[in-house]
């Protein structure tokens, strides 16, 4: 099932303005056995897209944000690096780019969705073009955390 309707199905309805509510889910690379990320936060709505990491300092390891739809992605006024997974329609990588510094362009046209990521995600999880990659609900254990 794809994972927004999922969130969709088990949250409160969520209109096109709204997006999804905010419920975390975890990654997983099924081509190399991996996790990505286990407190992935999803960005489908404009306000969310348009606001992404802005005013964080910091992604703690197992956390993300996936932006959907997106094909290309800034980090202008970003107060630390990102590894960013650019995927299309089939949650098939696309691109990646590792350690993407502050005021940064970056962009995948084949791209539907993009994941950022805390830098040494993709070294640490080995992700490579063509894997194939499965979202989840996340643990409540990871949830909390």
């Amino acid at each position: 099932m794809n994972p927004i309707n999922w969130v969709r199905q088990w949250g409160r309805p969520a209109s096109r303005n709204q997006g999804t509510p905010d419920v975390r889910l975890q990654v997983t690379n099924l081509t190399r056995s991996t996790v990505l990320a286990t407190r992935l936060e999803v960005a489908d709505s404009g306000p969310k897209r348009n606001k992404g990491l802005l005013g964080r300092r910091s992604l703690a390891v197992g956390e993300g944000l996936w932006i959907v739809p997106c094909e290309s992605v800034h980090t202008f006024f970003m107060r630390f690096d990102l590894d960013l997974v650019y995927l299309d329609r089939q949650k098939r990588v696309r691109k990646v780019r590792s350690d993407v510094g502050p005021w940064r362009l970056s962009m995948c046209l084949s791209a539907h969705s993009v994941l950022e990521l805390p830098p040494g995600t993709i070294r640490n999880t080995q992700t490579e073009r063509g894997d194939i990659l499965e979202f989840s609900p996340a643990s409540l254990d990871n949830v909390d955390a």
